[in-house]
Parts: structure tokens; C-alpha cells; sequence
């Protein structure tokens, strides 16, 4: 046993394929305890086989805040830090030793942290950090989707410490479905109509199901709400409007939400990058050069949820070599080229493309 008593909780369904990789990854806590909602599989029998305490319980009306709250009765009092993961996530080794180094009596949180999507080459999607990991006492989840930790207890909550090494990675499974984060999303709005974060989660889910008008709506109805000061937030829902008046065939609102999306979070990628893929379908290749290279002159990645994997990837580069292409600035192009594909090495596009960049270029010079 280490310095602290460290408890993993998780809510499970049938998750039979993920357990093995789970229990291995979560060995190093002193113990493991899971809520069952209600597997039809071997999940619970495979859990207990390898050492999991599992109570199985139906949540009914389903909601994750309420799941994840009676998980967390089954953590054991006397436990220290609270782990909470669910089987489709898989912590590096080592976590445990960086865990109890950072730790401090009377903590409230520990951030680490969470590689959300991996990308086709397996290179790291979305990344940014996490804050499940929590004191025994003192905290609640809220929410019925999308649920976050809330401090209730008496007092102000103890500091959260920075767990730079511990590194958590998401692994979904892409047959679930997420069909049910719409109605939840709704009643969460109904419930707590002053929460803008969860107005923004609502039209961004809109936007996913291709509810434009929805999706306008429900993300200038956030921007207008006093409490919705966090600018990177705020620039996500000008962008997500912007796509959708694009979608919507509105060519110049879509710029002009993009814009200002760029005015209220000048220091992210995402902006200048979903501008210049506009204007690429516009074949405007002088604002695309201007807006990759504002994405490009950004060269410290956010913390932050709203981090894209795009914009960190290939795609700045290969707008870029594209629109020089264009302009016939064909050595440019392939010098943009060949910083694409070396983000991403195994696409073939991204391949062809440099080619055809050189070979014009060659051309050029012998010309």
C-alpha cells in the first residue's frame, strides 16, 4: 500500500471487450469498484473474475450525473483519492507514483492529462486535461449528461495539484451510441437554464445532427448570457454558427461569425483554420495563405477541451500547399507539402500531392 489509499470508480455496460485492458491499466489503486447499469454480456461476471467489486443496479430515468454519484457511494469512506475512469479509458503505467507525488493533504483535484481521440495513424487527436480525480469527501456529479464533479462540502474545496506525468487515453467503441446525449442535453438545459456551459454543449450537438437553425439559435442565446466569459468557449460557438449558416448556403454570415471568432480568441488555431477552409472552397487562395499562416504563427497548444486535432495536424500545411499550388508558387507548395505529410505520413493524398509539387517545381526550374 502506497502513501494515500486510492480508490477507482466507473460506471459499466456491456463493456466485456474492454476489461482485460481496464483492470490491467487500473491495478495499481488499492481498489476497484464498479456500478453496473445494466450489462446483458459478461461484463460484471469478467470484472468480478478479476477483482473488481461490482454492484449491478438499473438507473431509471437514465442520467450520467446520477450513475456516476451512486458509483461513488460504493468508494469505501476511508478512502484518499477518488479515480474516476471509465472502461473505455486506459491510464499510461506509472500513474499511481506521479499521483501520490503531486498529492497533497486536504487536495481537492488533481489535473492530468487526457488524450480524448487518436487519429487514423494513432497519432494523438484531441488532447487536453481532466479533472476526475478528486478527494474522497465533499464532492458531487451534476448534470445529466456531460456531468462535471461540483464541490458541496463545507468550506471552500482544497487546491487542485497538477499531475503533469499522468497521461490518460481514451479508447472508444465506435458502435456505441451517442443518441441519447441530445434529450439529455435538453432536460439538462431545462433544468439549469443559466448553465452556459451546457447551452454551448446543446448547440453543438445540434450542429453534429445538422439542426442549423437549432444550432444559430441556441449558440447566440449563449453568447448573450452574462456568464459565458470564457473566450475560447465563446469563439467555438461563433464557429459552430459559422458552419452552420455555411451549411445553410449564407456565404457571407459564415464569414462574418468566423471573423469574430477570430477577434474573441485571436491566441487559438481553430478560427483562423475553419476561415481558410472556407475560403479553400471558394478558391479565395490568397485569404487562405493569409489565415494558415495566423494558425500557423500560434505554436503552443491549448489545455483546453476546444483544441482540435485538425488544426494541430497536417491541415494547416496542406491548405497551405494547396492555395500555393494554385497561385503557381509551386516550390512553396511542395515545401508545404512536405510538412503535411510528415505530420501525417501514412496519407496517401497528402503523398500524390507532394508529387505533383515537386514535379511542377522541377518543371519550373527547368523552364
Amino acid at each position: 500500500m502506497g502513501i494515500y489509499k486510492i480508490c477507482v470508480y466507473a460506471i459499466s455496460k456491456n463493456e466485456e471487450p474492454f476489461v482485460d485492458r481496464w483492470m490491467d491499466s487500473m491495478s495499481e489503486a488499492d481498489e476497484v469498484v464498479v456500478l453496473d447499469t445494466g450489462s446483458e454480456d459478461g461484463t460484471v461476471e469478467k470484472l468480478r473474475a478479476r477483482g473488481a467489486r461490482v454492484v449491478a443496479e438499473s438507473i431509471s430515468p437514465w442520467r450520467f450525473d446520477t450513475a456516476r454519484n451512486r458509483s461513488l457511494e460504493l468508494v469505501p469512506e476511508d478512502v484518499d483519492i477518488c479515480v474516476c475512469t471509465d472502461l473505455d479509458e486506459v491510464f499510461r503505467p506509472g500513474w499511481r507514483e506521479v499521483l501520490e507525488r503531486v498529492w497533497v493533504p486536504g487536495a481537492g483535484q488533481a489535473t492530468y492529462r487526457y488524450t480524448w481521440s487518436f487519429n487514423a495513424d494513432g497519432s494523438e487527436g484531441v488532447v487536453f486535461w481532466y479533472e476526475k480525480i478528486h478527494a474522497r469527501h465533499g464532492y458531487q456529479w451534476v448534470h445529466p449528461v456531460h456531468e462535471v464533479l461540483k464541490w458541496t462540502g463545507e468550506g471552500r474545496p482544497g487546491p487542485v495539484v497538477t499531475a503533469e506525468e499522468v497521461q490518460l487515453d481514451h479508447h472508444p467503441d465506435p458502435l456505441k451510441s451517442r443518441g441519447q446525449y441530445l434529450p439529455l442535453l435538453e432536460e439538462s438545459v431545462r433544468e439549469e437554464p443559466e448553465d452556459d456551459r451546457n447551452v454551448h454543449y446543446l448547440g453543438r450537438e445540434y450542429m453534429y445532427r445538422g439542426r442549423w437553425d437549432d444550432c444559430i439559435r441556441t449558440l447566440k442565446g449563449h453568447l448573450e448570457m452574462p456568464t459565458a466569459v470564457w473566450r475560447d468557449e465563446r469563439a467555438a460557438s461563433m464557429r459552430y454558427i459559422a458552419k452552420s449558416y455555411w451549411e445553410k448556403g449564407e456565404a457571407a454570415q459564415a464569414r462574418n461569425w468566423y471573423l469574430r471568432a477570430i477577434t474573441e480568441a485571436p491566441h487559438l488555431r481553430e478560427p483562423y483554420t475553419d476561415l481558410a477552409q472556407m475560403l479553400y472552397q471558394q478558391k479565395e487562395w490568397e485569404g487562405v495563405l493569409y489565415f494558415t499562416s495566423c494558425a500557423l504563427a500560434i505554436t503552443v497548444r491549448p489545455r483546453s477541451y476546444i483544441c482540435e486535432a485538425a488544426a494541430w495536424g497536417s491541415l494547416p500545411h496542406d491548405l497551405r500547399a494547396i492555395a500555393y499550388y494554385n497561385v503557381n508558387a509551386y516550390a512553396q507548395a511542395a515545401v508545404e507539402g512536405k510538412k503535411a505529410l510528415e505530420l501525417e505520413p501514412g496519407n496517401e493524398r497528402l503523398k500524390r500531392n507532394l508529387e505533383l509539387m515537386e514535379h511542377a517545381a522541377q518543371e519550373r526550374e527547368f523552364t
